[in-house]
């Protein structure tokens, strides 16, 4: 398991791994599976998957301070709330395996897809912001839901994780009115620490296989350094339009695994 041919198997699965998690969210595609195959048990393979792509959130920080430059209020907000639900959800599976969680999730990725594919406005516009008829209550409430979104999307990667990136994009896409390239970095910063957080848990409450987070967090590492220039060079709606259709084609393999 832990021996130099699955050191040369998960260096480059990292890369792409940490390409897909930084342009799509979905990087559990190919870092989960690829640790299935060399023999790690699932939920052993789930925790030593979030300690690896602890390393992607340090590449792309790294590569996207030009998109943070002027956003740095916002992750302030974001960073609180990823980071308690993490712990929320990291003490949720060493309670209850994420086995019985393989039910849900397909539901979750799918409905994150769909909300990348429809043309939904975003909930915060400056056109409403200055409509003296909308009321407080309402500004409030949906306030309270998109960081509430937010908060259960911290404990879903703390929990599980697969495809925790898309799902943060689609409540970005929805409750933010910046560009797609300054919330999938606030996206990639942000369920990096919250990565970091359920590790340290997992640490000290789990089995973590160290000597196979080398390899694959350096080519995780690699990857989330490149996913960001990656990004500015495709145009948005293309890009999320990939993203929301790799989520759909998720979404039915993860139904296919747990309905067959």
């Amino acid at each position: 398991m832990e021996s130099l041919s699955s050191w040369f198997l998960l260096f480059p699965a990292g890369i792409v791994a940490g390409i897909l998690s930084t342009v799509t969210g979905l990087a559990s595609l190919v870092s989960y599976p690829t640790l299935l195959a060399v023999g790690v048990p699932p939920v052993f393979a789930d925790v030593t998957n979030t300690a690896a792509l602890v390393l992607t959130g340090f590449g792309s920080s790294i590569s996207s301070q030009r998109e943070l430059k002027d956003h740095r209020g916002e992750l302030l907000k974001i960073l609180p709330l990823t980071i308690f639900g993490s712990i929320f959800g990291s003490i949720l599976l060493l309670v209850q395996p994420a086995a019985s969680f393989t039910h849900i999730v397909p539901f979750f990725i799918l409905f994150a897809g769909l909300l990348l594919l429809l043309p939904i406005r975003p909930i915060f516009t400056q056109r409403q912001a200055l409509k003296k008829s909308a009321s407080r209550f309402e500004s409030g409430l949906k306030k309270t839901i998109y960081y509430t979104a937010i908060f259960l999307v911290g404990a879903y990667a703390g929990y599980f994780g697969a495809a925790g990136g898309v799902i943060m994009l689609a409540i970005f896409s929805i409750g933010s009115t910046t560009k797609f390239t300054v919330y999938n970095a606030l996206k990639n910063v942000s369920l990096g620490l919250s990565n970091l957080v359920a590790t340290l848990i997992y640490a000290f409450e789990s089995h973590i296989y160290w000597l196979l987070v080398i390899p694959l967090g350096a080519g995780l590492f690699l990857g989330g350094y490149l996913g960001p220039k990656i990004v500015r060079l495709i145009p948005e709606k293309p890009l999320k339009l990939c993203v929301g259709v790799g989520a759909l084609i998720l979404a039915i393999s993860l139904f296919i695994q747990a309905y067959h």
